[in-house]
């Protein structure tokens, strides 16, 4: 019998890359990755389009095989693991099977599992109540998108991946959708998640693992990843104000405005608010932040638009 998850372990990407063929040579998708995520963790995996990012996702699922290096889900292979029904994943493609309504769906799929969530609580913690006996192939395309995700709950796994998942969701779907992964990590499950909202992975993620060329730039909580890219933005509302007088100032190193209200971007916070305050006493409404998840996205992973796109994945290069 396949013994639960020890605590000691999790998952574990040890020197992983990958190449595809490219129509003008090689292409590396994943370039010497190494992760390790403790049980109960949430990640967002972020980087630009063709940063490895679903590559990646395909070797940990076993849904490919590495040139190099291993993946062990809870000391064991993703083959394994995906068996014993440990592992649940919600993927870019993929579509919902037709003529069956979300709860018949959902119950087929669970009786698959050794010990599958219930239905009903499946089906509460995605908003999915009200559509329960409704036809799959009439869902919206939010719906369509949290029946997916209630699909990869509903084997009660130890680690739910989830790759690009509030895709077609509406504000309030996405909403709906991350208080039901909340929920379900706080019962102790690992989630990984790959998305384009910055701020999701700002708001949701305990840990930021971000990409770039096959590589990991950075690893860590949100606020040490906005804080390594230094600098900090200085706002006041300050009339009639002289831009390249402010600019000059000490600490600042651009100044912007619109309307009454100035914008500076300072290397020296500490320094900048001294020599405002002493030359415009009249400033006021004055705030001080550091750099936004945006603003250290682009530092740390710099301008890709001439990188090739991640190759397809696994299930739809098997197409």
């Amino acid at each position: 019998m396949i013994e639960p998850p020890s605590e000691a372990q999790g998952v574990s990407l040890i020197g992983l890359r990958k190449t595809f063929a490219g129509p003008q040579g090689p292409i590396r998708a994943v370039d010497g990755v190494d992760v390790r995520i403790a049980p109960g963790e949430t990640v967002a995996l972020l980087g630009p389009n063709g940063a490895g990012k679903s590559t990646t996702i395909d070797l940990m699922l076993g849904l490919g095989r590495p040139d190099a290096g291993e993946v062990r889900l809870f000391g064991r292979t993703p083959q394994v693991a995906v068996r014993a029904g440990m592992v649940g994943a919600m993927l870019q493609a993929g579509g919902l099977l037709a003529y069956l309504s979300v709860r018949e769906l959902l119950t087929m799929l669970g009786s698959f599992y050794p010990r599958p969530l219930p239905v009903d609580e499946v089906l509460t913690v995605t908003g999915l109540t009200e559509v329960a006996g409704q036809r799959t192939d009439r869902l919206s395309g939010g719906q369509t998108q949290r029946v997916r995700a209630a699909m990869a709950l509903v084997s009660n796994p130890d680690l739910l991946v989830l790759d690009e998942p509030t895709v077609a969701m509406d504000v309030e779907g996405r909403h709906t959708f991350w208080q039901a992964v909340r929920a379900f990590a706080r019962g102790g499950k690992t989630v990984l998640f790959a998305t384009h909202y910055l701020e999701e992975a700002d708001q949701y993620a305990d840990r930021i693992i971000l990409m770039a060329h096959g590589r990991i730039v950075a690893d860590g909580p949100a606020n040490e990843i906005k804080a390594s890219v230094g600098g900090r933005t200085l706002r006041a509302t300050l009339p009639g104000a002289d831009l390249a007088a402010l600019a000059a100032l000490p600490g600042v190193t651009t100044a912007d405005s619109r309307g009454d209200a100035v914008t500076l971007a300072c290397a020296d916070s500490d320094a900048a608010i001294r020599a405002l305050l002493a030359d415009y006493p009249g400033a006021r409404d004055i705030e001080i932040s550091s750099a936004g998840l945006e603003a250290a996205f682009l530092a740390l992973t710099g301008d890709h638009t001439d990188q090739p796109a991640d190759p397809a994945p696994a299930q739809e290069r098997a197409r």
